[in-house]
């Protein structure tokens, strides 16, 4: 499938009930690969959602992957091949379809609102290109679009739509088939965590991944907010104060448009600071926060292997197989 994989399913699909839904709908490797900026992560799963048959972690060089949504990502490609290598002879793994979960920066997500939006991807897919050309740093005409729709507050569509230039996703794609493997389905990271979250309360999940924040809100199976910022330091260095001003627009923007507040935030990325960051946000925010390993769908749904690659910031790894259609 190559860069088009990008959330096939959705766009085959049409108009889908909700985010898991959508997920559903897509191809569902039974292994999943994150390629980050600091490391080469595998899992691979047997026996359902639940089994996990066996997972590896390679760190990359400093300097290995530079991310950026514009400008080549793969910087050492070998370096990144034989960490993968490493990583799936550890697992046992060859020859499979995997799902390729890509840095937040490469894939850009907008939610955009349309009074009504076609149903046949050759008409949708050329406005969401006229709608998005002035919000990404690239030509749209060179990108990968992919998109799912979901009901929206006060009526009309909301589209959630991913857009990543294509030689950059083709630059991870390279590495996966050097190694035999077929990328079925190609994802940012923090959108595969999803499945992570609890039920149908208004929840924030803050995740940091180096010096980068991704904050989204969920409602039930609805994605209201999505925002993607640079931090002023990596999560070692960084003030509490500092990761309450960044996710701080995203539930302004949320209680204006949907008339309530985030009742819950979920911290990831954090470390070993992590219970720190949560006193500080609960002193500051009246709601309930906690590390995403403290959700209800890891502690009910995973078995206790699973939810040591969620406490060992490989969350998107197990999300991705959470939401499986096994």
């Amino acid at each position: 499938m190559n860069s088009a994989a990008t959330w096939s399913g959705a766009r085959r699909s049409g108009l889908l009930g909700g985010l898991y839904g959508w997920m559903d709908a897509m191809p569902h490797p039974s292994m999943a690969c994150e390629i980050a900026a600091a490391h080469v992560a595998v899992a691979a799963w047997t026996g359902g959602r639940l089994g996990l048959d066996g997972f590896a972690v390679e760190p990359l060089a400093a300097g290995t992957i530079s991310v950026s949504p514009v400008e080549p990502n793969v910087v050492h490609a070998e370096g990144v091949r034989a960490a993968l290598e490493r990583a799936l002879n550890k697992v046992h793994a060859r020859g499979k379809e995997v799902a390729l979960l890509l840095p937040d920066q490469v894939v850009r997500v907008f939610i955009l609102h349309f009074d009504t939006f076609p149903k046949r991807a050759d008409e949708a897919e050329p406005l969401l290109r006229w709608r998005l050309k002035k919000s990404v740093p690239f030509d749209v005409e060179e990108a990968t679009v992919s998109y799912m729709t979901q009901p929206a507050q006060g009526g009309g569509v909301d589209v959630v739509a991913g857009i990543a230039r294509r030689k950059i996703v083709r630059q991870y794609e390279e590495i996966v088939e050097a190694a035999g493997l077929t990328p079925g389905v190609v994802l940012g990271s923090t959108l595969a965590t999803l499945p992570l979250l609890d039920g149908e309360r208004p929840t924030l999940l803050a995740r940091v991944t180096s010096r980068t924040l991704t904050t989204v809100i969920t409602r039930g199976e609805l994605l209201c907010v999505y925002r993607c910022t640079e931090l002023p330091a990596e999560a070692a260095a960084l003030e509490p104060a500092a990761l309450l001003e960044e996710i701080y627009p995203g539930m302004a923007f949320y209680q204006d448009n949907w008339k309530e507040t985030v009742q819950q935030i979920r911290l990831a990325g954090l470390g070993g600071r992590t219970e720190e960051f949560r006193r500080a946000l609960e002193t500051e925010i009246n709601c309930s926060v906690a590390a995403l390993v403290a959700s209800s769908a890891v502690e009910n749904r995973l078995s206790g292997d699973a939810k040591t690659l969620v406490d060992q910031q490989l969350d998107a790894l197990v999300g991705w197989m959470l939401n499986r259609g096994a």
